[in-house]
């Protein structure tokens, strides 16, 4: 866990990276938090960045989640308004949060949240990774994804290239875990909660299917939820160019519910 501390702070912000990343890629985000007033809660999720235990495996998406919860109860120490921040996989774990456990928070930001994977397994292989899945869980495969995909920002492309922290390879286990928390995330769409929710999502999004992503948002019951699209951008809309303009969105929604 990671603690990041603004001077003069009027609220707190859990954030959760995506899958295959980790917290270190948020410097910038989480310096720009710190200098709008917030406190950053943040880390890295099992099996990613530097957490101990096998690459890109887990037994239970549970796992994400009781990691979140103890980030949440660091930001209530505060004694200020939280938040919760998730991006792709870290706003499927948000949703997912939230829903089983009714969590108090101010708010909760989705950027790109994965409710819908474009990059699944072939049906052939798909079928023989369920019976991998009961047998070696922890076999791991490669995830052929390219870092120039999620962003249109070169420097983040050159930089994770290189990354040693980057994951190019996740485990059967952790495949039909993501796969199920994505279903459940619709089953439970009654659970959840009546909070304020902002979902913000890259109208060109090569990882996240997008209707996928509004079907869930049309069908959610909070008093308040605001969503939109850029278009034009990628997945990663708080590294893109236009990084700036999303930040402010999110700022914006931050500040209105501080009371």
């Amino acid at each position: 866990m990671i603690i990041k501390r603004a001077e003069n702070a009027k609220g707190v912000i859990v954030a959760i990276h995506g899958a295959f990343e980790h917290s270190g890629r948020y410097e910038w985000l989480f310096d720009r938090f710190n200098y709008f007033g917030f406190h950053v809660v943040a880390g890295d999720l099992p099996g990613q960045g530097k957490t101990k235990g096998k690459r890109g495996h887990i037994r239970s998406f549970t796992e994400y989640i009781v990691t979140v919860l103890s980030w949440i109860d660091e930001a209530k120490k505060f004694d200020l308004p939280v938040f919760l921040f998730g991006h792709s996989m870290g706003g499927l774990t948000a949703i997912r949060t939230v829903q089983q456990h009714k969590t108090e928070v101010s708010g909760i930001i989705l950027s790109s949240p994965a409710l819908g994977m474009k990059n699944g397994l072939a049906r052939p292989v798909y079928y023989a990774s369920k019976l991998l899945n009961l047998a070696t869980p922890s076999l791991r495969f490669s995830t052929n994804i390219r870092t120039n995909i999620a962003t249109r920002n070169e420097g983040y492309n050159a930089h994770d290239v290189s990354d040693p922290l980057h994951i190019r390879k996740v485990s059967v286990r952790w495949y039909h875990e993501f796969e199920k928390a994505i279903s459940a995330a619709f089953k439970e769409m009654d659970e959840y909660p009546n909070i304020p929710t902002l979902l913000l999502q890259g109208g060109v999004d090569h990882l996240v299917e997008v209707e996928a992503v509004k079907e869930w948002f049309n069908g959610i019951d909070t008093y308040e939820k605001t969503i939109k699209i850029y278009d034009g951008l990628y997945h990663e809309i708080l590294n893109e160019p236009e990084r700036e303009t999303v930040l402010e969105e999110v700022i914006t929604f931050m500040e209105k519910h501080l009371k």
